[in-house]
């Protein structure tokens, strides 16, 4: 199976890239989809779009040949709203060091920035992080944790489960 290039993809993507799914980078970029967005929860529960800016976008110009803009400071940004939002989260506070060299660096392409990010997703979900083991579910003063607070939708990204359940993630997609 052939998949897009997804930022911060949805779980649908994962289950399907867990398989033998590989990325398709010789595709026709299209604008407005998961390719360079994503949609997650903030910590009151609401919906954000982050969206990585992309240089001019040519008429049926290749995926593999979309470049990221850095005119704004989007990858601080995107940083702080996943810290926010997560924060609170089991596995966070593991992951954390994971991503955050991500957002530290400047990756011309946009696919070597989504597969930077989709493959650290999978090898987390594979793998538990060292110290992990006995991370407990982030629960307000009632017992209710973060993922029944915030109802996780379909096309939502990854992020929430990731953040929630740790390496338990592939047996929730």
């Amino acid at each position: 199976m052939v998949l897009p290039t997804a930022y911060w993809g949805p779980a649908s993507y994962f289950r399907l890239r867990l398989g033998e799914a590989e990325t398709e980078v010789m595709e026709t970029f299209e604008k407005q989809t998961f390719r360079n967005r994503c949609l997650i929860r903030d910590a009151k529960g609401e919906p954000v779009r982050l969206t990585v800016p992309v240089k001019n976008v040519e008429h049926k110009q290749l995926t593999r040949d979309i470049e990221i803009s850095y005119q704004s400071r989007w990858q601080h940004q995107h940083w702080i709203t996943l810290v926010s939002a997560y924060e609170h989260t089991p596995y966070f506070f593991y992951y954390a060091d994971f991503f955050r060299p991500l957002y530290e660096k400047q990756t011309r392409w946009l696919v070597d920035m989504n597969e930077a990010i989709s493959s650290l997703i999978v090898m987390l979900m594979k793998n538990m992080p060292e110290g992990a083991s006995e991370a407990p579910r982030t629960t307000d003063w009632s017992g209710v944790t973060w993922t029944d607070k915030h109802r996780w939708q379909k096309e939502e990204s990854i992020a929430g489960l990731l953040f929630e359940y740790g390496p338990e993630t592939i047996n929730k997609i």
